[in-house]
């Protein structure tokens, strides 16, 4: 009895030596049982939308209150909101905001690129939260390398992501969808070719959780959980889903876009397993409290942005197809050419009836493509329309299919013979994206597409109804 009161004294002893001399040298062990718990909120292409991350921060700091948080984006953080867009510095307001949401992590989604690498550079300087992406590789232009993969750790649970961009910009070539003259000093590998680099990473990294964060859109996302199965969780953007499904085991997850909602995953983890998920789509418009620190500097910004001056005015509402044809129209005048063409993705809003503010015209066109003309024959035209397998607005011309021949009409219903002379004033991006086509020096012009259309506005004071056209032309 008394050898055993001694071992039990000894024994005490030695446990309370060794808990105090630690010094911080030695870590101790968690259990590797033990039951973990987790939140992670996420968001995906918010494109310059600010207003609602008064709102996140409110529900994120409540959270925090109760468990660990982690909070994460899917990419596509720029271009769409004339505040953030073209701010004195571009994208400062947006990574200010994050940053002061308390973001953890982000992966490069394509529009990160439209500013180009100088501006793309200030802004990853600027932020004080982690960036992944495998499959692109900066080179020698100064703007800081992504993290491959990153493990991010929260008390004792540790979430490792690795990120992926998508690389569909441009046919023949492997970079995202942006302005290819903005990417050209930086490479990028298919998505395909280097995941399987990074199959043994929750091992590696001892994680709890090994987490692709991805912008390549849902049906990618759905192809990597049934051939890739090595993630715990895939958080998507670039297709703007709304997305929770689970597929080969695998749940995935997107969460809309332009900041409408908030994804709230809530984990409980054991064994490096996740024991039990739910899942909650927060939408943004019906939830009512804020921070309201965060919102009194949104405020600032929106303000500050100086962009309600009314410069036209809509005599009816106009669809996307509709407000086309009033772009390329309005630059036809503006840039003094024949032909205006616009590709389909570069019209980002409806224009409403009513009141056209410059906010507006930023909002249909935030992409500050420059301006170029080219001259060149009606059939080189035919050629790059028949070839280019994409679909354009257009004005100037009538442009028509018959079979598989294409005509091009003047305004006086006059076929053009392949030979005539045109010249075409056009963004910067769409010869860029199809420099096959456009293989001449073209001319500068000195401001954007947007600043075209919104000084054309400001000098033109006849009002705008273009309700009755519908000039789109794509080869069938």
């Amino acid at each position: 009895m008394k050898s055993s009161r001694v071992f039990l004294l000894i024994s005490t002893i030695l446990f309370f030596f060794f808990s105090c001399s630690n010094e911080g040298n030695t870590p101790i062990l968690t259990p590797q049982n033990k039951t973990k718990e987790l939140t992670i909120f996420h968001i995906n292409d918010q494109h310059g939308n600010l207003d609602n991350f008064s709102k996140i921060k409110y529900i994120i700091d409540k959270e925090k209150e109760q468990t660990n948080v982690i909070i994460v984006c899917a990419g596509d953080i720029f271009s769409g909101n004339p505040v953030v867009d073209n701010y004195e510095e571009k994208g400062f307001p947006m990574i200010d905001v994050m940053n002061k949401v308390g973001f953890d992590i982000a992966t490069i989604g394509n529009h990160e690129f439209d500013y180009g690498e100088t501006i793309l550079k200030d802004r990853f300087q600027q932020s004080q939260f982690e960036w992944v992406c495998a499959n692109v590789d900066m080179n020698t232009t100064g703007i800081p390398e992504p993290n491959e993969y990153k493990t991010i750790t929260k008390n004792d649970v540790k979430v490792t992501f690795l990120g992926l961009v998508e690389t569909n910009g441009k046919k023949n070539d492997i970079i995202p969808s942006t302005h290819p003259w903005r990417v050209q000093n930086l490479t990028f590998q298919k998505y395909t070719n280097v995941i399987n680099n990074f199959s043994q990473i929750k091992g590696s990294e001892n994680s709890d959780l090994y987490i692709a964060l991805t912008h390549l859109g849902e049906s990618t996302d759905t192809f990597i959980a049934s051939n890739y199965p090595y993630f715990d969780i895939i958080i998507g953007g670039h297709s703007h889903s709304k997305v929770n499904k689970t597929i080969n085991d695998i749940p995935i997850f997107q969460a809309g876009s332009n900041l409408n909602y908030l994804g709230k995953i809530k984990l409980i983890i054991k064994d490096k397993k996740i024991k039990s998920l739910t899942y909650e789509l927060i939408d943004l418009s019906t939830y009512t409290n804020f921070d309201s620190t965060l919102k009194g500097d949104i405020d600032n910004y929106n303000e500050d942005a100086n962009l309600d001056e009314v410069i036209g005015y809509a005599e009816a509402n106009h669809t996307r197809s509709q407000v086309g044809y009033f772009y390329t129209d309005i630059l036809r005048n503006k840039m003094n050419v024949d032909l205006t063409f616009q590709n389909t993705g570069g019209i980002r809003a409806n224009l409403n009836e009513g009141d056209i503010s410059k906010r507006e015209i930023y909002t249909i066109d935030p992409f500050n493509n420059g301006t170029v003309t080219y001259t060149m024959n009606v059939g080189e035209i035919k050629d790059f329309l028949k070839n280019s397998g994409a679909g354009f607005y257009y004005s100037g011309v009538v442009i028509e299919q018959q079979n598989t021949s294409i005509i091009i009409k003047d305004i006086n219903n006059e076929i053009l013979s392949d030979d005539t002379s045109l010249t075409i004033g056009l963004n910067d991006y769409i010869p860029a994206v199809y420099n096959t086509y456009f293989t001449q020096t073209p001319t500068y012009k000195t401001y954007t597409t947007a600043e075209g259309i919104i000084n054309y506005l400001e000098n033109n004071t006849t009002p705008i109804n273009y309700t009755s056209y519908n000039n789109y032309f794509k080869f069938q």
